[in-house]
């Protein structure tokens, strides 16, 4: 029987185990906490990754704590709270239009709690941080923090941006990690104290010269969750457990319209890290070793599909496992072949929709302003949301269309880095 190990206990290391269990495929998740949860606040549940939660048979769950959208992408100026564009997901469903999923927002910990429900219980293993691992051709060792070890077939490496899997298959990143000048803050405001506006079920983004800000329901409704992007000045922090202070955040969107000020004015102690910008990996995967979510693709948030992305992964992972259990080396190579090239261009958008999103009051902003007024504000997002890449139509690549085992067999010599 083939073992899996996956080191990480987040979304993306569930997700994985999940999909991995429900292939028939026995994996074990290593966590470095003492408890499973999540830290943050809310968090998009998009038309792929509700694609994904359905294959897994846990939707139907998060529906209950979830907020299901009738608007999307609502841009709002902020001066004024002008609304430039929105998308109507209600009528998006009438006419047939919705990627074939609605679209949910979420608190990330009832995101958790439902994908862990589908992985077993003696599957996760708390309190393991991982020092390093060994290959040999009886597969990997994994030495833990506490001296013990354990040995896999497969070591999947889903321990987020800091991960110790990443660092040790690549030795040194292509390029360092850059900082991008942004930081966010995130928080919560009671629905009681948050204005109307703010609590229907609409996805809210406000676009102001260097930042912006985002917030919908979350929790059935219970709160708001806000997240919002700002110059970071010497703040160099990336933590999600780093916290500032509400005048803090507040003094970053001095003169924006009140409706928004009122609405950080009601928020708890806010979060606060710094926006890294790393740059796609040329390869996720070394023989038997191999990378999940943002320890593969780590991207900022202005897509929200940090976990959309990683819970496609798990999908396809899952899949080639299954389907090259006799050989998993050439499985997981099949795996990086059918999601690299998607991911990474995912990868590069987020990068990008900082300039989009942060425009100087100007021309340019006045040009990007008309252009969301006069788009189609459901085609701009097909390629992402429509996706499905456990589909032979979805154009996901080699991993799952019957592609020849010579057309995923590489060398080192072929990579563009030195493993």
């Amino acid at each position: 029987m083939t073992r899996v190990a996956i080191v990480g206990g987040g979304l993306g290391g569930l997700a994985a185990a999940a999909f991995l269990h429900q292939a028939g495929v026995a994996a074990v998740v290593y966590e470095q906490a003492r408890q499973l949860r999540e830290v943050g606040a809310g968090i998009m549940v998009p038309p792929n990754a509700a694609r994904m939660l359905r294959r897994l048979g846990v939707l139907g769950a998060l529906s209950e704590r979830a907020v299901r959208l009738d608007i999307g992408w609502e841009f709002r100026s902020w001066r004024d709270g002008t609304v430039l564009s929105a998308q109507d997901l209600t009528e998006a469903a009438r006419t047939g239009r919705l990627y074939g999923e609605h679209t949910y927002t979420v608190h990330r910990a009832d995101l958790l709690d439902v994908v862990r429900g589908a992985v077993p219980d003696d599957a996760i293993i708390l309190g393991k941080r991982l020092d390093g691992f060994t290959e040999s051709a009886d597969g990997v060792t994994l030495s833990f923090a506490d001296g013990t070890t354990a040995g896999a077939d497969v070591l999947i490496g889903a321990d987020g941006i800091h991960s110790v899997v990443r660092a040790a298959l690549t030795g040194a990143e292509p390029a360092p990690p850059a900082h991008s000048g942004m930081c966010a803050f995130r928080a919560l405001v009671p629905a009681a104290a948050a204005p109307a506006y703010a609590r229907r079920p609409a996805q809210v983004v406000w676009l102001g010269p260097g930042h912006h800000v985002v917030h919908y329901p979350v929790s059935a409704g219970e709160f708001v969750n806000l997240v919002a992007i700002a110059p970071a000045g010497d703040y160099v922090t990336e933590s999600w457990t780093a916290t500032a202070t509400i005048d803090e955040f507040l003094a970053e969107f001095e003169g924006w319209d009140d409706r928004l000020t009122s609405l950080i004015k009601a928020a708890s102690t806010p979060g606060r890290w710094a926006l890294l910008i790393r740059q796609p990996l040329p390869r996720w995967t070394r023989g038997p070793v191999t990378l999940l979510g943002d320890a593969a693709h780590p991207m900022l948030p202005f897509l929200g599909q940090g976990a959309a992305q990683a819970f496609e992964d798990a999908a396809v992972l899952a899949d080639c496992l299954a389907s090259d259990l006799d050989d998993p080396s050439f499985a997981l190579r099949r795996y990086e072949a059918g999601r690299i090239e998607h991911a990474s261009r995912v990868q590069e958008g987020s990068h990008a929709r900082a300039d989009f999103n942060h425009l100087p009051d100007g021309p340019e902003q006045r040009a990007r302003d008309s252009s969301l007024r006069a788009a189609d504000p459901l085609a701009a997002n097909a390629w992402i949301y429509a996706h499905d890449p456990l589909s032979a139509d979805s154009g996901a690549g080699p991993a799952l269309l019957g592609l020849p085992r010579e057309a995923v067999t590489w060398t080192r010599s072929q990579a563009s880095s030195p493993w």
